[in-house]
């Protein structure tokens, strides 16, 4: 189980770093799923700390400016708020990348870089069926209009069940487990509930087919 989870948490920061070519993609290496991995973090983190270095800004040029008014104190410690926030983001992506490499050493390799190139392998060759299910579990909303990692959370989820015989529990489970870890505060929540809606919908076809 503890290799399976480290192989989901590899495919999915390494997702975008990979090529798409599916020959090459077996010839990855965990090392090289590892490398991919970390360097997404690594962008994540700096990114986050630009935005946080921002509004840091911006919230110190309104407090010097401000003569007090209610309305400019206000902005300024939402501004900060927002700041504090991606700093925490910042630590625990570093953290992430940090503590990858122990729990691989401590988990089967093997295991690993089989399950990770078999999640990899699944999101790329099955695209555009994983895409049309989570477009069905959608409500009032759009699959290319999430960010990015909840996208490939959703696709990672439903590689699982439908093509790595995942039961649907576990699969929603794990993907739970990666948007409270990944996402944006409430995008578990999201995530929870289009995957739920995709096993209902293909609970309901298996059962008229």
């Amino acid at each position: 189980m503890q290799a399976r989870r480290i192989s989901r948490e590899l495919a999915l920061l390494s997702l975008s770093q990979l090529p798409a070519s599916i020959d090459k993609l077996q010839e990855q290496t965990l090392p090289n799923l590892l490398l991919a991995s970390i360097r997404t973090l690594t962008s994540e983190v700096q990114d986050a700390l630009e935005t946080a270095s921002s509004e840091l800004e911006r919230a110190s040029d309104i407090l010097l400016d401000s003569e007090t008014k209610a309305a400019d104190l206000q902005s300024a410690r939402t501004m900060l708020q927002a700041a504090i926030e991606q700093a925490k983001n910042s630590v625990n992506r570093m953290g992430t990348a940090i503590d990858l490499p122990e729990f691989i050493q401590l988990a089967n390799q093997q295991e690993v870089r089989d399950y990770a190139l078999s999640l990899l392998m699944a999101v790329k060759n099955e695209h555009a069926t994983i895409n049309r299910h989570l477009e069905e579990g959608m409500v009032n909303w759009q699959l290319h209009r999430l960010p990015r990692v909840d996208q490939d959370i959703l696709r990672i989820a439903i590689a699982e069940i439908l093509f790595l015989e995942v039961p649907d529990r576990v699969a929603i489970n794990e993907a739970v487990e990666l948007a409270k870890r990944y996402s944006e505060e409430e995008g578990h929540r999201f995530i929870n509930g289009v995957l739920r809606r995709v096993t209902n919908n293909l609970s309901q076809k298996a059962s008229l087919s």
